[in-house]
């Protein structure tokens, strides 16, 4: 059984997360949500604290707040002057984002909830069976090799991040 301080954090960490989320998709400033962003990655990392899972903690402290912020913060100021003014969005173009983002989050709910997890099975078919999916076999089904098993993905995105950052130098060095 939980203790009453243990489900106090979760609440307190789960409101920041969410408060934070939407102040880094709202603000203005691209340091601001940077920073914001931050905070998100450390309030995730608490989350693993508290689940018990330290290392996994660790390693979202080590690696995404200390590491992948270091790079967002350093592209950014390679790309722009922090100081230059931000156009604002025409109601048309903020339209459009709205309804790509939530054509976006269907499309990845049907995702999630349709495509082969583990063992050829469907997240849907899993949880209609009552099967309980360990956190081991979650974590071989995103970087195992075999069918149904999303390591290809997982390292193209890695080259596709890489290639951003490419891109982030040539373009600073051209401005």
């Amino acid at each position: 059984m939980e203790s009453v301080a243990n489900i106090i954090l979760y609440f307190i960490v789960a409101i920041a997360m969410v408060v934070f989320s939407v102040m880094a998709v709202t603000t203005r400033k691209i340091l601001r949500s940077a920073t914001y962003l931050l905070f998100v990655l450390l309030s995730t990392a608490i989350f693993y604290f508290q689940l018990g899972y330290q290392f996994l903690g660790a390693v979202q402290i080590a690696v995404y707040a200390g590491g992948i912020m270091v790079l967002f913060v350093f592209s950014i100021l390679l790309t722009r002057r922090p100081d230059e003014k931000e156009s604002v969005l025409t109601h048309h173009k903020r339209a459009i984002g709205i309804t790509v983002s939530v054509v976006s989050l269907v499309v990845l709910l049907f995702a999630l909830f349709n495509m082969p997890l583990l063992h050829g099975a469907s997240l849907t078919e899993m949880i209609n069976a009552g099967e309980q999916i360990t956190m081991h076999e979650i974590g071989t089904a995103l970087v195992g090799s075999e069918k149904f098993q999303y390591l290809l993905p997982f390292e193209a995105v890695s080259v596709l991040l890489l290639a951003c950052i490419i891109g982030g130098v040539v373009v600073a060095r051209k401005r």
